[in-house]
């Protein structure tokens, strides 16, 4: 008996009416809306921006007795940038912050991902753990920097427990001592943001196909095998995302650091964001203060812009995969539905 296949019949949709726009064209219209908005934010980005670059040209201060605007009386041109690059302690606190940022973002980068890989599995109270997991994120950073303060101190709670397991009392400087003061503010660091990798891993990890962990796991691949050959490649967009806005939160930690040390003892713990704010308000030397910022500016968004282009990469390799994945046609019913649906997009 022969099958008589029925053709699908393909309605038409009404035709849509399209909004009124007084003769103007879509890309006017469209440009017309976002005009505000783009005017708002130029005007808090460079507004801000213009200022810091012409108070950077001259050594004017509040203390000349002068308006900002009348700062051309104290013009020297690139006298501020050239003294930053050439002054030791410029450049020493460039390499600790350098130091701060690479450490702690490593620890947590650490930290985070293994603190996911054990909350990734669903158990009793895992929502529970994960809550309280996440609360140092949300404590403010200048609490931060007094809780720390205080657990530091010589009669602090650190001392106090150590004193339990140690021999004796134990009187550890934590904030006096040159080489631990830098540790106490990594500490404080790690402590507060390894919830934030943390989060972002736990997702990510949430997010991967089942369908390819399991086909490792029935092929026998061991779970070093696995993290190797298939979380760490999927995962690479979203570590590098991770790395490079933890990088750049911790290079401008400022909170713990003067909260803590204020700097000290001497400059062991004078980052850069401390050494403007001593240059602006101890010094009153808002001039190079600028110049500084400036320099801190260009220097960040030359590396920015090198960090940023491995997710490119990682997005453009992920594209040529999907793309040049081939798909078997589809079966005859199929293709009627996709000429239906495409029928319907064109009316």
């Amino acid at each position: 008996m022969e099958a008589h296949s029925t053709p699908l019949e393909v309605r038409q949709a009404p035709p849509r009416r399209l909004p009124d726009l007084g003769g103007r064209n879509e890309n006017s219209v469209a440009r017309a809306l976002i005009a505000p908005g783009q005017l708002l934010m130029a005007f808090i980005v460079i507004f801000p921006a213009a200022i810091a670059i012409y108070i950077g040209f001259t050594s004017w201060s509040p203390t000349t007795g002068d308006d900002f605007w009348h700062a051309y009386r104290y013009w020297h041109w690139f006298d501020g940038y050239w003294e930053a690059l050439t002054t030791e302690g410029f450049w020493q606190a460039i390499g600790r912050t350098i130091w701060i940022t690479v450490v702690a973002v490593a620890i947590e980068f650490l930290l985070g991902f293994a603190l996911a890989l054990l909350v990734l599995k669903t158990f009793r109270g895992r929502g529970l753990v994960t809550v309280f997991f996440l609360l140092p994120m949300m404590v403010v950073p200048a609490v931060t920097g007094f809780i720390f303060f205080m657990i530091f101190q010589l009669d602090g709670p650190l001392n106090a427990a150590l004193s339990v397991f140690a021999p004796g009392s134990v009187q550890v400087e934590w904030l006096q001592e040159s080489n631990l003061a830098i540790w106490a503010v990594i500490t404080a660091d790690i402590w507060q943001w390894t919830p934030l990798m943390f989060l972002i891993f736990l997702s990510a990890l949430a997010a991967l196909p089942e369908d390819q962990m399991n086909q490792a796991r029935v092929l026998g691949a061991s779970w070093l095998d696995q993290m190797r050959y298939l979380v760490l490649p999927m995962l690479k967009p979203i570590i590098l995302i991770a790395l490079i806005i933890r990088t750049i939160e911790a290079f401008k930690i400022f909170d713990a650091i003067a909260l803590m040390t204020e700097g000290g003892p001497g400059e062991a713990t004078t980052n850069i964001s401390i050494y403007i704010f001593d240059e602006t308000f101890e010094a009153v030397r808002w001039g190079y203060a600028s110049s500084v910022a400036i320099v801190i500016l260009i220097f960040v968004s030359i590396v920015g812009f090198w960090a940023i282009r491995p997710i490119e990469q990682a997005q453009e390799e992920t594209i040529e995969e999907l793309t040049g994945a081939e798909l078997p046609p589809p079966a005859a019913g199929e293709q009627r539905v996709e000429e239906a649906i495409e029928a319907e997009a064109r009316v």
